[in-house]
């Protein structure tokens, strides 16, 4: 054999078994991550539990949902008979009733119900407090395994909306710093508040209600303030803020109960992010690790930090296949649901787009599913 022929042969042979060595060290890979069972499923929290809500699930297939909330008996709590009645409506369906809303939202302490939690004035938050203690006991007499709620002095912030004509004229909730301090809106009722007094207040409530979810087996998944913010921006700093990644794991860190994590809603970390598309990820692993993903709002954003559109799932700047892989590979086993989702001006504009959503979810936990049997 001439010798340049023979360093050919074994260029070759070192090419190949290079290759090989890659793929079976993918397969190693696939086998210890790839392969576990998907046990993710499509919910919702849109709807309630009403008769034509639940068929309207049934037919687009989503078969777990969270309920909202029951009926609130004043200075007492939810009612434990309407919450059956609830369970009750969903299991003709066939459909699972796997959560519930606290009346702690994302309103803005100027709308909420019971707003002296997140202002830390006391007796006031004592008596509201014993109230969310009332609401987890009727959750778990119910059978219900997770409440999500919010610890936020601002609602939802959003500056307008922007129409995208090559999405059929769909309008999407937009979000631009600069254009909210022109707007010079007022501060809250509750005036100056620091990022300390946010969590300290915070941690006074989950100091009160964890026990009490520990006993009836209730988790508790709390949705970070949507959008982070600026430092002090209308007197507020979000605790989320200014960095989401580490005021996620500061709020981690207030308990080890297991019963303590988040509604871990993609869009709203997205929008404290630089690079949401790569940065997400580790986010992911980081909380998923950690058993503290409860539930997962699936939205997708265009832009990031201070300056982003909600759009589609399929049109945003994430990867949402490789955000399910990311949750599978951590073990995610909860709800994956549309939250806030594009409008339009056509009829039946948001059961449209929550159809649309509930489809492509489908679709790609069916793809991952194939991929660990595969």
């Amino acid at each position: 054999m001439k010798r340049r022929n023979f360093v050919r042969g074994v260029a070759a042979g070192s090419l190949g078994a290079a290759a090989l060595g890659t793929a079976q060290a993918r397969s190693e890979s696939d086998s210890k991550i790839g392969k576990r069972k998907v046990l993710m499923k499509v919910g919702c929290q849109s709807g309630g539990t009403t008769i034509e809500n639940l068929e309207f699930k049934a037919r687009h297939g989503v078969y777990n949902i969270d309920g909202g909330m029951p009926e609130i008996i004043e200075g007492i709590g939810w009612d434990l008979e309407d919450s059956m009645r609830k369970r009750e409506a969903c299991e003709k369906y066939g459909i699972s009733l796997d959560a519930y809303h606290l009346p702690l939202t994302s309103a803005g302490i100027d709308r909420v119900k019971y707003p002296n939690m997140m202002l830390g004035k006391s007796p006031e938050r004592d008596r509201e407090i014993e109230i969310i203690q009332q609401m987890i006991q009727v959750a778990g007499k119910t059978g219900v395994g997770l409440l999500n709620y919010n610890t936020t002095i601002h609602g939802v912030l959003r500056t307008e909306r922007t129409v995208d004509p090559k999405r059929g004229g769909a309008s999407y909730s937009t979000w631009n710093y600069d254009e909210a301090v022109k707007q010079n809106k007022p501060k809250t009722i509750a005036g100056d508040v620091s990022i300390d007094e946010v969590f300290e207040r915070i941690k006074y409530i989950l100091d009160r209600i964890i026990p009490v979810a520990e006993e009836y087996k209730v988790k508790l998944g709390n949705h970070i303030a949507d959008p982070p913010t600026p430092v002090g921006f209308r007197g507020i700093t979000r605790w989320n803020s200014p960095d989401v990644f580490a005021g996620m794991k500061r709020f981690a860190e207030l308990s080890n109960s297991p019963y303590h994590g988040f509604n871990f809603c993609i869009g709203s970390i997205a929008e404290g992010l630089k690079d949401p598309k790569t940065e997400i990820l580790p986010i992911i692993k980081y909380f998923g690790d950690r058993n503290q993903i409860f539930n997962i709002h699936l939205r997708n954003i265009k832009g990031g930090w201070n300056n982003f559109q909600e759009v589609y799932p399929d049109n945003g700047d994430m990867d949402f296949l490789e955000v399910i892989r990311a949750l599978r590979d951590v073990g995610f086993e909860g709800m994956v649901m549309p939250d806030h989702v594009p409008k339009h001006d056509a009829e039946g504009s948001g059961n449209q787009a929550f159809a649309f959503v509930y489809g492509y979810i489908i679709a790609m936990l069916q793809v991952v599913s194939s991929e660990a049997m595969s």
